[in-house]
């Protein structure tokens, strides 16, 4: 060695390593993993077939096939959703997985019924914020509003839930665009409805027409009816929670927390957090705690909804035949 201004550090010795055949370890990764080449005339399925069998490619395949196996048992498969799912056009995709058995109920926040609703009857939602927010007409639609005000005096009057009172009165004004409303499929095929409003976070709340007492009812109707959902979820079912970072994680992991106080464990489940940008309560709520110590399993799965649902939906088709 050259002469150091260190003087008392030697660099330490690495003649004596105990080291061990590349053959003898155990890897987690190996070529029969290996993405494959597709080209144009390949199918959805071979395409499917052709990602890697890694990480995040590998997570999307064994949820697909989880969501098969509790369609064929006859096991619950929630769906938690977010306005955002909405907007990036996914309907046409969980119509048709509705359709077909794959979406047992639609647990949802206030944002889903507002964009869906707006698709429904006029066929385009979600407003250039940024241009009405300084002039305060944001939110401030007519139409969105009263729809919003008269499905939760229905359900408060009728004590229902607001997710199928707001449901059956969409549908019944027969709305232009209902072939391409998730709220209206759901409705037509008995699919329960449930949604989870937080007061003064959607624009239909401060419409003249809408009573707080009567949201506030509507949607503990709905978080009542959502509790008894997850509970038939026990060895086998599936919740997916797609585009809410917040409230649905943590209405999950109540009902969750009540089955379990009531007798029933919730466990050997599969659960799935589908986001461009992994958060801590959807992790922690819908993925962790839900399965920790259990026989359940969970996914998370990162990249933007109007790729990974479709991606999904395909998946599921595939191992479907």
């Amino acid at each position: 060695m050259g002469t150091s201004i260190y003087e008392d550090i030697e660099p330490a010795d690495f003649s004596e390593i105990d080291s061990y055949s590349l053959n003898d370890r155990k890897s987690k990764v190996d070529l029969e993993a290996f993405a494959s080449v597709v080209g144009a005339g390949n199918s959805v399925s071979e395409f499917l077939d052709s990602l890697p069998d890694i990480l995040g490619a590998k997570s999307l395949k064994s949820l697909a096939q989880k969501i098969v196996e509790a369609r064929k048992a006859g096991k619950p498969i929630i769906w938690g959703i977010g306005g955002h799912v909405i907007k990036t056009g996914l309907a046409p995709i969980l119509i048709n997985l509705l359709e077909r058995g794959y979406v047992s109920a639609i647990a949802c926040n206030g944002s889903v019924l507002v964009h869906d609703s707006e698709i429904a009857t006029v066929g385009f939602t979600s407003e250039d914020v940024d241009a009405t927010l300084g002039s305060g007409s944001f939110g401030a639609a007519r139409e969105t509003g009263e729809l919003l005000g008269e499905a939760a005096s229905i359900a408060a009057a009728k004590d229902i839930g607001l997710g199928e009172a707001f449901c059956a009165n969409l549908i019944e004004k027969e709305p232009a665009f209902a072939s391409s409303s998730l709220l209206c499929a759901a409705y037509r095929n008995a699919v329960p409805v449930t949604s989870h409003v937080t007061i003064g976070a959607d624009i239909g709340h401060f419409h003249p027409t809408v009573r707080g007492n009567d949201l506030g009812q509507g949607s503990h109707v709905d978080f009542r009816l959502f509790t008894s959902l997850v509970a038939k979820m026990n060895d086998g079912g599936v919740y997916l929670n797609c585009g809410s970072a917040v409230t649905l994680p943590e209405v999950f992991l109540k009902a969750v927390t009540i089955n379990r106080n009531l007798g029933s464990m919730v466990s050997g489940i599969t659960t799935a957090n589908l986001d461009f940008i992994q958060h801590y309560r959807p992790l922690t709520n819908v993925i962790k705690r839900p399965n920790a110590g259990g026989a359940g399993k969970g996914f998370a799965i990162t990249g933007h909804h109007e790729i990974m649902v479709p991606l999904l939906a395909a998946a599921i088709d595939s191992y479907s035949q």
